[in-house]
């Protein structure tokens, strides 16, 4: 059985050797830099950083099906307001909805709030649409749009998870107390942005 798995695990390994050079070899430097910005920029934001991870929080509080469906909603939603941002169509006051969403989603979080899902699922989404744009005005030029979207969908949804991850500990009471004062450092964060964006 050792012998089985060990030969399976080399030929798996000689696949991936094989396949990894084919996958990139007809992806440009400007297209492969474009994935890699994409993947850096959610990143690079503290106020991002914040609501995005508050996003898998407040999925972990609310449980099944939250717990997925905010996170895949976010993404999806935030593509749509990239492609916005990447055709130059403005939207008022992108930098003040990013931080009103890391206030709201902190908020959310800190006072356990239990709308139905599909309240929680809309709240998410417009606020998807502020940060999507915000990533797909930024697109640095000659890069690939569409790598770079989909650079900044996989970080969004390592953020989340990562949130997810934390939120499991919801299920036990210093957990919850913890998940409060995180939501509270969240609002907090979100208010110092948005005194940034008012000023």
């Amino acid at each position: 059985m050792p012998i089985r798995r060990h030969r399976s695990a080399k030929a798996a390994a000689m696949l991936l050797t094989l396949w990894v050079p084919a996958a990139f070899a007809h992806v440009q430097p400007s297209e492969a830099g474009g994935l890699l910005t994409g993947l850096q920029h959610p990143l690079s934001g503290v106020d991002h950083v914040l609501a995005m991870v508050a996003v898998g929080l407040w999925g972990a509080q609310l449980g099944a099906p939250a717990i997925w469906v905010l996170p895949v909603a976010f993404p999806l939603i935030m593509a749509l307001g990239g492609m916005l941002g990447f055709l130059g169509l403005p939207i008022p006051g992108v930098e003040i909805g990013i931080a009103a969403s890391a206030v709201v989603l902190g908020a959310a979080v800190a006072f356990e709030l239990r709308p139905p899902l599909v309240v929680a699922a809309l709240v998410v989404g417009v606020f998807a649409i502020f940060h999507g744009h915000a990533h797909g005005a930024e697109l640095p030029p000659g890069q690939s749009a569409m790598l770079y979207s989909m650079g900044f969908v996989i970080a969004t949804g390592c953020l989340h998870a990562v949130g997810i991850g934390i939120g499991t500990v919801h299920r036990w009471t210093w957990g919850r107390q913890l998940l409060r004062g995180a939501g509270a450092v969240v609002t907090a964060g979100g208010a110092f942005f948005m005194c940034k964006a008012l000023a």
